[in-house]
Formats: C-alpha cells, structure tokens, sequence
C-alpha cells in the first residue's frame, strides 16, 4: 500500500502545479512570466515519477528482508508482488442484535380458505305459535265421476206426452204375391197407360259407317223418348217394343244393322242393281229404363242410304207393345 506520506506529498505536487498554470492574471502576462511558468510545470512533472517509484520501495522492500530473514527467498517468487491481497480471515463473532424496527404497514387481504365440513346437526327447537289462517284457495279440477249407486224406488207414473214426429219413410217391402183376378171392370180404351211411339225420316244420303245414323225428320215422337241429334231412341218406360226400318238405297251397297245398348240384334244387306231398291228388317225387344236402340252402317263403303225429297224417303219407327207390369202407369 501506498504510504501516507507519499500520498501527501503527491497532492500537494498537484495543487502548486495547477496553482502555477491557473493562476489569473489581471494584466497581460509577459514573456518573462510565461517562461517562469512552463519551467515550474517541467519540474512538477519531472518529480511525479520519482515520488511514485519512492513510494513503490518500501512495498517490494518489506518482502524482500521478510525472505532473508525467514531464508527461503527463491528466484521468481511471487511475493515480490505487493499488491496481491492476503487470504480471507475466520469470520468474526456475531454482533450484538440491533434495536427491533418500526412496525409495517397492514399486507393485502389473503384469498379465501375453503370451507369447512358441515357441523353436526344442532337440536330440534321448540314449536313455535300458529301462524294465520292463510287465503282461500282456488277450486281443484273436477274429480272423477263415482260408481253409478243402486236404483231408487220406482216413482209414480207420469202424465202422457204429446205425440212425436212421423218418422222417415222405411225401404219398400219385397214384391207380394200375386192376388187373384178381379172383376171386370169398365172400359178405359187406354187411357192413363204408359204410351211410348216414334218414326222418324232422314234428310241426307250416304250417311258415316259405324256411327249411329241420325234420322232428323220426326214424323211422329210420342213420349219425346226419341233423340234427333244423336239419332238414339232411349227407353223411357220398361216393357216390350216393335222396331222396323225401311231404307231405300241406290248407287251403292247397304249393310245396315239395328244396335241394342251396342250390340247388334239385326243385320240386313241390299246389292246395288242398277236401280233404286228399298232394305227393310223387324224385330221386337224388351228394354229396360235408359235402354237405348238405334240404326248404323256396319260395312265400310256398304253405306248406299238415298234420300230424295221428292220422291223417296228412308224411315225408322218403333213403338211400346205393353209395359212392364211393376209400372203399369209409368209415363
């Protein structure tokens, strides 16, 4: 370490240097003075060195005659070096406990425990008073119908009613037997029986194949059951009826056939000759309400129907013989 001494004496070196260098000036220096004052600052700097290696002596001396005096300096020993520190000593005793410190302030709440178990279940305590009588509620639904009980006496009989309505007619009974004839009675000459009677006449030649062949001049239609425009006679009272047609044809062929509900009853076929010749046919059916009858060509090309109204004509007539006995009077 550097002695006291040494360390004195290097800073008063430094203050007269500086005090020599700064020192102010309140005229302007001379040449004589500025010389003065660069030999001061040589010498300060020239003794710098030689203070320090003064102090520097006694540090290498001290383990220089320590290693005499002891006799084991050796060459290049390295403690020759007087700035190495020493090793660290024992440490020292505990010091004496200083006076306890002011008390802190408070610290921030700590979180929430977690809950404990559940006590035991303290006693039952004693009955309080009755509280009041609370509203009256609302009604409850209905409740199921009870058991039907047992009959009572029968009461007295009553006092009759008024009549009720006549009910709807029943179905018709089945057909009875036929009862025995009566008495003659007196003549009606017809009157108040069903009646049903056409014949009619065309109006064109050489009419469709295999569509009904529409006879539009009405000649006579009793009942109106006969149609024009379809050329159909639709049965309106049930029972037997005569039908007959008489056609003149020329030119052609004619294959002509009276239809029952679409079937053929009859069929008749005329050859052209050469002149005008007339196809006729008859027959009796039974027919039934909404039967329908009519005449059609059923050949193709065999249609030779000629109508000329001057001279000729082709008719289609048909009437009721009797009707059906369930309706004798039926209209």
């Amino acid at each position: 370490m550097i002695p006291f001494w040494a360390f004195d004496l290097l800073i008063h070196l430094f203050l007269y240097g500086r005090k020599t260098v700064m020192q102010p000036s309140y005229s302007a220096p001379t040449r004589k003075e500025n010389l003065g004052t660069k030999i001061a600052f040589k010498k300060v700097t020239i003794m710098i060195p030689w203070v320090l290696l003064a102090c520097a002596l006694p540090c290498a001396g001290d383990p220089l005659l320590g290693a005499f005096a002891r006799r084991d300096f050796q060459k290049g020993s390295p403690q020759l070096v007087c700035s190495l520190p020493g090793p660290q000593g024992p440490p020292g005793p505990p010091g004496v406990p200083g006076p306890s410190g002011m008390v802190g302030r408070m610290g921030f709440p700590g979180k929430d425990g977690q809950d404990g178990q559940d006590g035991d279940r303290g006693d039952s305590g004693e009955e309080g008073p009755p509280g009041r009588t609370g509203n009256r509620g609302k009604p409850g639904p209905k409740g199921k119908a009870g058991a039907i009980g047992r009959a009572g006496p029968r009461g007295p009989k009553g006092v009759s009613g008024a009549p009720g309505k006549h009910g709807t007619p029943g179905k018709k009974g089945p057909k009875g037997r036929k009862g025995e004839p009566g008495l003659p009675g007196p003549c009606s000459c017809g009157s108040g029986h069903a009646k049903s009677a056409f014949s009619v006449a065309v109006t064109k030649s050489y009419p469709r194949e295999r569509l009904p062949i529409k006879f539009d001049k009405i000649l006579m239609n009793e009942g109106s059951h006969y149609n024009a425009s379809s050329g159909k006679f639709v049965c309106g009272v049930p029972g037997i009826y005569y039908f007959t047609y008489d056609i003149t044809l020329a030119n052609k062929h004619l294959a002509i056939g009276l239809v029952h509900n679409g079937q053929y009853r009859i069929r008749t076929f005329d050859a052209n000759t050469g002149n005008h010749d007339v196809a006729s046919g008859s027959t009796i059916l039974a027919l039934k309400q909404g039967d329908e009858v009519w005449l059609q060509i059923f050949y193709s090309e065999q249609n030779g129907l000629f109508y000329d109204p001057y001279w000729t004509d082709s008719l289609f007539t048909g009437f009721l013989i009797y009707a059906d006995q369930d309706n004798p009077n039926e209209v």
